[in-house]
């Protein structure tokens, strides 16, 4: 990174795309593309995947639970279901329905919500460390912030995310039969579930805009542009998410024979799939953004075509992990031209014994 990069909203960058010239915007889609594969976008999704799958059935089977605990448990995993339903391929909505059914109709559904809860949010934690890895590769910085700053900012995006998944099951749960309940209760009558009718999407499209926004906003390592709720990026994800997601089940309805292939795993084999053009529109997206700066800054006249201009958060880390390199090739060398090699002074265990020795010695003096 340079050492004194341009602040992140310097007056000389465009301040809206739509400042941007012709051939900036044909330079950075044609970029995007080229650094997608070159920053390993597709395997980077995979992993996310992995991630995703570790976070999903925790997190489904705590917001089950507390539906199980607080209202109607079975009627509730239809409406989510059928939800769901609308959004992803069939055969995802039939893995999820059974073992849904089964914890929504337990005696033990307080116990597998706190259960539910723990493992979500540690699953939700790795992923969200590994979209940090993600975005910090696609903006072309090392992660500078010591795990003691890093790790905690991570969990407080998850607890975040989980508490924004809840509330849009929740939000889910009081509307058909339960809504109407509460709507003759008030002598509202159909009113209530009419406007809910017509307001629900938005409202779940706008908890999809807050997800992706602080993902793209609090992962990586970089001071970013001005914060926008909706960033080119968010609208591109977005708009790509859908279209896979229409254009998987299309397919899978006119041309897949996964059931012959896979019989009973089909479900669990779509859900996978799913999973992964989720976080493949994700990272498109992120990339995206990434190269809109970049053209911000290459028709601002700011050397950005080989790195961004942009400051990062923290170096510590990265600082370490320079001078840990360093020594490590001079050792190297040592190795190889056959000489001794010296005793290290550098590492944890001897600083910290150092650290304690000059403790013990300050005590000592003070007595």
């Amino acid at each position: 990174m340079p050492t004194n990069p341009p602040p992140p909203d310097d007056a000389v960058k465009a301040s809206w795309p739509t400042q941007l010239r012709k051939q900036t915007w044909a330079y950075l889609a044609r970029r995007t593309l080229h650094e997608f594969v070159q920053d390993g976008g597709i395997d980077a999704a995979a992993g996310l995947t992995f991630f995703s799958v570790l976070s999903v059935f925790p997190a489904a089977v705590a917001i089950v639970s507390l539906i199980g605990v607080f209202g109607d448990g079975p009627g509730t995993v239809d409406r989510l279901l059928l939800l769901l339903d609308q959004v992803a391929p069939g055969s995802v909505v039939e893995v999820l329905r059974t073992p849904l059914t089964d914890i929504a109709t337990t005696s033990t559904a307080s116990f597998a919500l706190i259960a539910g809860m723990i493992a979500s949010l540690w699953s939700a934690s790795a992923y969200v460390s590994a979209f940090t890895r993600a975005m910090n590769r696609i903006y072309e910085v090392p992660e500078g912030r010591p795990y003691w700053k890093r790790k905690p900012a991570q969990l407080a995006v998850t607890v975040f995310l989980v508490i924004l998944v809840l509330i849009i099951a929740i939000i889910v749960a009081v509307s058909g039969p339960i809504l109407r309940s509460l709507g003759g209760a008030l002598g509202w009558g159909n009113t209530a579930v009419t406007v809910w009718d017509i307001t629900k999407w938005p409202v779940l499209v706008a908890a999809v805009i807050t997800i992706v926004t602080v993902l793209y906003a609090t992962t990586p390592n970089i001071h970013q542009p001005r914060f926008r709720w909706l960033s080119p990026g968010a609208i591109l994800a977005i708009g790509l998410l859908g279209a896979a997601s229409g254009g998987f089940a299309y397919y899978l309805a006119n041309f897949a024979s996964y059931n012959r292939t896979f019989g009973t795993l089909t479900g669990v084999i779509i859900f996978f799939v799913w999973l992964f053009l989720v976080n493949v529109s994700l990272l498109f997206g992120a990339e995206f953004n990434t190269e809109l700066e970049r053209g911000r800054e290459l028709q601002a006249g700011i050397r950005a075509e080989a790195q961004l201009q942009l400051p990062t958060r923290d170096t510590t880390t990265s600082d370490l992990a320079q001078r840990t390199a360093k020594v490590d090739e001079q050792l190297g060398a040592l190795l190889r031209e056959g000489e001794p090699l010296p005793r290290r002074t550098d590492t944890l265990t001897h600083r910290l014994g150092a650290a304690v020795l000059s403790l013990l010695e300050r005590i000592r003096h003070r007595r």
